[in-house]
């Protein structure tokens, strides 16, 4: 039976407003994401270089079409997906009922830690630059969840090319300053890291693995 459950439900601001902005978006989300938000799918192979994870937390798992990649890319793993939308969560159980208890959902607020030190993969995907406030927190969160060894993993945006582009996805809730590279090569060990460029430099976004380091 397929697994949901409703911790931490937040009611701050952010995520009201976060809620009202998906009770719209969640309906053409994957039907317009898609070119814009790269690399989804390749994070997640990429992350099979370095960890065989047991569990598998993704932050911000919105619609569930990275926690179905992760399913099927780590078949023997158990996965947890939060998220602070309703809508997206709903989205999400209709898609993953195949996967039935392997996946659990909840609603959570991810401010502090979920589970420390049981996850051997963290995934962030296009999550951390809508995390404004509270991105550092995130971190935070995910350092201490991690197992020792285990791996974060990291898709985003990182620079926008233009000023007009930026201040559009500001509209959008995106925050695109450049600050969260050098706050997660100092706080977690890189294994690998890239920043490519889309469009032809409209912006730039940027692919992290790293692992927990020893003693954090």
């Amino acid at each position: 039976m397929f697994s949901e459950t409703t911790q931490n439900v937040p009611t701050c601001v952010q995520s009201v407003k976060m809620e009202r902005y998906y009770r719209l978006h969640s309906h053409i989300y994957d039907y317009t994401r898609w070119s814009f938000l790269f690399g989804r799918k390749k994070v997640i192979v990429m992350a099979a270089d370095f960890v065989k994870p047991r569990r598998i937390l993704e932050i911000g798992c919105g619609t569930g079409a990275n926690l179905d990649t992760l399913a099927k890319t780590f078949p023997d793993a158990s996965i947890t997906g939060v998220d602070i939308s309703d809508s997206m969560l709903n989205k999400s159980r209709r898609l993953l009922e195949k996967h039935g208890s392997r996946i659990e959902l909840l609603n959570y607020n991810y401010n502090r830690p979920l589970r420390r030190g049981e996850y051997d993969l963290v995934l962030f995907s296009y999550t951390l630059t809508m995390i404004n406030p509270g991105w550092q927190e995130a971190l935070n969160a995910a350092n201490a969840d991690l197992s020792t060894g285990g791996c974060l993993a990291v898709v985003d945006f990182h620079r926008g090319g233009t000023s007009w582009f930026s201040g559009w996805m500001g509209v959008n809730h995106v925050r695109m300053e450049g600050e969260l590279l050098p706050r997660l090569k100092q706080s977690f060990n890189p294994l690998f890291l890239s920043a490519p460029k889309a469009y032809g430099g409209l912006w730039q976004y940027f692919y992290f693995i790293g692992n927990k380091r020893i003693g954090a």
